[in-house]
């Protein structure tokens, strides 16, 4: 299992992801990112996993690509970013689009690709330890795993620029204040708060978080008349779902709806 570059584990309905090369801070080479493809795709498709968790082992999240393999490439680099990163842009979009909530525990350190798979969750979770920077300049490179497109989205395109153009590290407390992540948690409770919220979410009505979602992504890309129009025919199409019949009978019996298993 230590060998591993991603360890999951599915219990109770929760996948955990889990980034597992601490010795090189979770770097992700292209045996990892076939490993998120794997796992994504599983995630996406298997009904018994309603809720997805990432985070890493050790000290970091993440540090993004693994730049020691950047370099020896050698002439190749160029065809080795190609295919890592479009490697890694497969398992991203899948765990963006699958129909299941996705909480993201930053435990540490995220640059890179790191950043961008930090900042993908519905939720994000981040220990005070965490801090955050793009790290693409720095090296030559530009953004990949999504960044240019979900950053501008969280902290407004001003800081975007900032962080992407000059590498300015975030610490957790201004993560936190300019909506990088959800909220912070001490490390110590990060693995519990994490379960926590992992089992409210997949205790939910998950269909219509997974219907919530595709409305929110797709909502910078509409109009507002049409995006009237998807949110009517997405509550109605929830409207007929069981999901929705369970929730109704529980409100009207004031009690706890049961929405695993309809």
């Amino acid at each position: 299992m230590r060998d591993l570059p991603l360890l999951v584990e599915v219990e109770d309905g929760i996948a955990r992801l889990t980034l597992n090369r601490p010795e090189a801070g979770n770097a992700i080479n292209l045996e990892m990112a076939r490993a998120l493809v794997e796992a994504s795709i599983r995630c996406q498709t298997d009904p018994a996993i309603r809720c997805v968790v990432l985070t890493g082992t050790g000290r970091l999240f993440c540090a993004g690509g693994d730049v020691s393999l950047f370099a020896s490439a050698g002439d190749r680099i160029s065809a080795l970013l190609s295919e890592l990163a479009g490697t890694l842009h497969m398992a991203v979009a899948r765990l963006a689009r699958m129909p299941k909530p996705l909480l993201v525990l930053v435990n540490g350190p995220a640059a890179g690709a790191g950043l961008s798979l930090a900042i993908s969750g519905d939720v994000v979770l981040a220990g005070r330890s965490a801090h955050f920077t793009a790290a693409y300049g720095a090296i030559g490179l530009t953004p990949d795993g999504g960044m240019s497109w979900m950053l501008p989205r969280l902290v407004g395109l001003r800081r975007a620029q900032e962080i992407i153009l000059t590498n300015r590290r975030i610490k957790a407390e201004e993560a936190e204040a300019i909506g990088l992540v959800t909220r912070l948690v001490d490390d110590d409770q990060l693995a519990a708060e994490g379960k926590a919220v992992a089992t409210t979410l997949s205790e939910a009505a998950v269909g219509a978080i997974g219907a919530a979602r595709a409305l929110l992504q797709d909502s910078f890309g509409n109009g507002f008349e049409s995006h009237l129009e998807s949110e009517t025919r997405s509550i109605s199409a929830a409207g007929a779902s069981a999901e929705c019949k369970e929730g109704l009978a529980a409100f009207f019996a004031k009690r706890r709806p049961l929405f695993k298993g309809v």
